[in-house]
């Protein structure tokens, strides 16, 4: 397993994937707070052709998961729709002719999926798709990483991510000490099942 240690380093690694005739498909998983978002965009910025979808538009509703008894447990790998994201995924790997995929994005304000807000065009050579549960193989996530050509997972510090999470919770609403309960608790427990999928990646990154 590859281990990089700059942004640079992996566009110029993805570069080197051989030119296919439908779009490549690269995925960045990690543990909430790793920064994949981050990664992501400044990979968008950097290669030719790219487009993102990300994991988290993929959420299930709020009024779905308060139906479901689900919403102290956001983010868990049954709260979100992973049927629709495998369909996404699969609907971008074979797109021909002139019609684009339509993927969510997602509100942090509100924590509400965004429906059909990523165009992806037709002729892009490069789909980054990011997320926490992109290596994982149960609950029918484990379709989600055939799908995906070339994977990364995303290595930071526990200290580093859980206070990247903590600001995060603050700047989109939660009190310092609800941000706090949420990334030591439901957070922390997804996060030590996502880093036991690390193994499945294909290059790690350490940005330090």
């Amino acid at each position: 397993m590859t281990v990089l240690s700059s942004i640079d380093e992996v566009a110029a690694l993805i570069g080197t994937a051989p030119p296919l005739d439908r779009p490549l498909l690269i995925g960045i998983a990690g543990s909430p707070g790793a920064g994949k978002s981050t990664i992501a965009e400044q990979l968008v910025a950097r290669l030719d052709d790219c487009a993102l979808v990300p994991m988290d538009g993929f959420h299930l509703p709020q009024a779905t998961l308060r139906e479901l008894g689900m919403r102290e447990r956001m983010g868990a790998p049954d709260t979100f729709d992973v049927a629709g994201f495998v369909r996404c995924l699969a609907a971008v790997r074979t797109m021909e002719g002139t019609e684009p995929v339509l993927a969510p994005a997602f509100d942090r304000e509100s924590e509400e999926p965004v429906p059909g807000a990523i165009l992806i065009e037709p002729g892009v050579r490069t789909v980054l798709v990011e997320g926490n549960y992109l290596l994982y193989d149960g609950l029918g996530w484990g379709e989600v990483a055939s799908l995906l050509d070339v994977t990364f997972f995303v290595d930071v510090d526990h200290e580093t991510r859980v206070a990247r999470l903590v600001e995060r919770h603050t700047r989109f609403g939660k009190s310092h000490e609800a941000a706090v309960a949420w990334a030591l608790g439901p957070d922390e427990s997804n996060a030590l099942a996502i880093e036991e999928t690390a193994v499945r990646a294909d290059h790690t990154i350490a940005l330090g």
